[in-house]
């Protein structure tokens, strides 16, 4: 399957809607929560929240970037982003609730000031992948969705949008682990009847060989390849499921 075109006004709605949904569950938390694990090994909710406001600026230096031409990287470096996630993770609920807002509504207006003939510009994200501008909403999307998941309050891959569970199976697909060298050939097939292929390209004596397949819902499909959710309602047709890389 060929990737999803973007959509670029559809995405910048969808990102205002989830952070929304987003700043709805965390204020129902207290500072006491915040402090606890999260579904992600080795971080707390103050991590993963602090991790989101990051993120939110990281992607809204790129979108500056195709903005006014002039480079402007992620994060300063790897190891100002982890400090910052650290120092940012034990803040009391008043202040992750306040940064999230603030930098939402800078990532927001970054949007917004992106021209539409800037759309097709391409910036260079943290680990070296290209990619254009009119795509980073959908970046942004996805750090939303999934790490709401990963605070662990209810929110669950089955409750995710079919909109952005199968814009997120068309970008695992086509674009994060396609050709990936640690994940077999795989065709996943959707209940629905759709069908996407990805993993390691197979070559030599191994090129006529069927690729694995993995059967089930198209969230139970994103789960597994985002390392969430429940990976025994998946069917892998008597084959041991791989161990899907982390994101």
């Amino acid at each position: 399957m060929t990737l999803t075109p973007s959509d670029f006004p559809h995405d910048v709605a969808a990102v205002r809607e989830a952070t929304d949904r987003l700043l709805v569950s965390v204020s129902k938390l207290d500072d006491a929560a915040i402090g606890e694990p999260s579904l992600l090994p080795g971080w707390t909710r103050g991590h993963v929240l602090a991790h989101l406001a990051r993120n939110a600026d990281a992607l809204g230096n790129l979108l500056t970037w195709a903005r006014t031409d002039v480079r402007t990287p992620m994060y300063a470096s790897a190891e100002a982003r982890e400090r910052d996630i650290e120092q940012g993770a034990d803040r009391p609920l008043a202040a992750q609730l306040e940064d999230l807002r603030e930098t939402a509504a800078r990532f927001d207006a970054a949007m917004e000031e992106l021209p539409e003939a800037r759309r097709a510009f391409e910036v260079e994200m943290r680990n070296g992948v290209v990619e254009r501008a009119d795509r980073l909403p959908l970046r942004r999307l996805a750090e939303l969705e999934l790490h709401h998941v990963d605070l662990g309050v209810g929110h669950t891959v089955d409750q995710l949008s079919p909109a952005f569970i199968d814009r997120e199976l068309d970008f695992l697909s086509a674009i994060k682990f396609a050709g990936h060298p640690d994940l077999p050939p795989l065709e996943l097939r959707a209940d629905d009847g759709r069908r996407w292929r990805t993993g390691r390209t197979a070559t030599g004596p191994d090129a006529a060989a069927a690729p694995l397949v993995v059967t089930g819902s198209a969230a139970d499909l994103v789960g597994w390849l985002t390392g969430r959710g429940d990976h025994a309602k998946l069917d892998s047709h008597g084959c041991v499921l791989p161990a899907v890389p982390p994101l």
